[in-house]
């Protein structure tokens, strides 16, 4: 293991992808050049506080891959941010839109900050010295970044503006998950979790369970999860748990999610909400229920509480929510997974169709999209479930295999440069 990449995240990805690479006989070779990273670079990022003096943050953009296009990846900012986990991230986005079958390769940024803990001002500073340190990586034809935890619209903007002002002109396929108003996508911020309810929706098919009938507990309510319980409530399922950092509700008859997300709206905090019983995350991911989403950060299902879980189906909303110990036992109890490159990749696709509109200055209607995601997301579901039932092998492996091999006949067919 190279140091700099030395993180438990890290690990992870690379655990699962030897795990693949074995199984369909990868050649050594290509295993050596997708283990690591085709770019890793690490900035400083002196910024002025509004007090006036000067602290310094650390910021990270990872390309794994690019032999199928430029590279994708969103940007995250979080306190725990290190060049290992950013790793980490852009491999599985790699695999990911390959799977998916989008012309990207995969990448990875972040920022270690709290960013809650900076003005606004503050942030656009942070934000406009992240993006020139690493302008040289970006461009619509090199690297695309987009919004991730602790990121947003906003945020886009800004690196988008800052990009512009570097070359002179403005161009709106630098970023995706920006604002309309500067070639944002309809449906954008919402597609992750569109498309966790797509592959969730053809899950409960494949195994005859009605949605009707269906009880979903989702961890982590950023985003992702939010838009995820919103989805399925408004479907006809009953969520009957949602959790933040600070803990969750949880309500066997069901939680009123769009009243959460209003009250969410003016400032309440979730667990000051008089909507259900309180619950800490750790209960929530052993709660009984149809469908568990973990769309928070990595490694919640580990081997202390795999064998716990009382789900029928696992849809992973967040990236590497699950180890490799635990995916074993969660196989033995019967559990059906949908591994996170498949499961949330409505994110990625929609961003490809940001990227598309902007290049061609033509902008389609929000139902379009919805109708693209869902073709693309459900097409590989279907593709990954074949195969996982033909090679009875786990989803995940599956979809890496999947995925690894995409990337690798890129490889092979350009060749090696020299």
């Amino acid at each position: 293991m190279i140091p700099e990449f030395d993180h438990p995240t890290f690990h992870l990805a690379v655990a699962q992808f030897d795990q693949a690479a074995d199984a369909m006989n990868l050649h050594h070779d290509l295993r050596e050049r997708l283990k690591i990273p085709q770019r890793a670079l690490t900035v400083s990022l002196p910024i002025r506080m509004d007090d006036d003096t000067v602290k310094v943050f650390m910021g990270y953009r990872v390309q794994h891959d690019s032999a199928r296009g430029p590279s994708k990846g969103g940007i995250r900012y979080h306190p725990n941010v290190n060049l290992g986990e950013v790793a980490a991230l852009a491999m599985w986005m790699t695999w990911k839109t390959a799977l998916a079958g989008v012309p990207f390769g995969g990448a990875k940024g972040g920022v270690t900050v709290a960013p809650n803990t900076l003005s606004h001002k503050e942030l656009e500073r942070l934000t406009r010295r992240y993006a020139a340190e690493i302008f040289p990586l970006l461009g619509p034809d090199k690297d695309i970044p987009a919004t991730d935890i602790g990121t947003n619209q906003q945020v886009m903007a800004w690196i988008m503006d800052t990009y512009s002002q570097q070359v002179g002109y403005a161009v709106p396929g630098a970023v995706t998950g920006k604002p309309l108003s500067i070639g944002g996508s309809l449906g954008r911020e919402e597609a992750t979790g569109r498309g966790v309810f797509d592959v969730t929706l053809e899950a409960l098919r494949h195994l005859g369970i009605p949605l009707e009938k269906t009880t979903v507990a989702v961890q982590g309510f950023g985003n992702v999860g939010s838009h995820t319980a919103r989805i399925m409530g408004e479907a006809g399922a009953r969520v009957i748990a949602v959790s933040d950092l600070s803990g969750g509700l949880h309500n066997p008859q069901g939680l009123n999610i769009q009243e959460i997300l209003r009250l969410r709206q003016s400032g309440e905090p979730l667990l000051d909400m008089k909507l259900g019983d309180q619950i800490t995350n750790e209960e929530l991911l052993t709660l009984e229920c149809t469908v568990l989403i973990p769309a928070a950060v990595s490694e919640q299902i580990t081997i202390k509480n795999a064998a716990d879980l009382r789900c029928r189906i696992l849809t992973e909303a967040a990236n590497g929510p699950t180890t490799l110990e635990a995916d074993a036992i969660l196989a033995d109890h019967g559990i059906f997974t949908i591994p996170d490159i498949l499961a949330n990749s409505g994110g990625v696709i929609v961003s490809y169709f940001e990227w598309v509109q902007d290049i061609q200055r033509f902008f389609w209607k929000e139902s379009d999209i919805q109708q693209r995601l869902h073709k693309i997301i459900c097409s590989a579901f279907h593709r990954t479930l074949a195969f996982a039932t033909e090679k009875k092998i786990p989803m995940r492996t599956a979809a890496l295999m999947s995925g690894i091999d995409q990337v690798a006949q890129a490889h092979t067919v350009r060749g090696l440069y020299p």
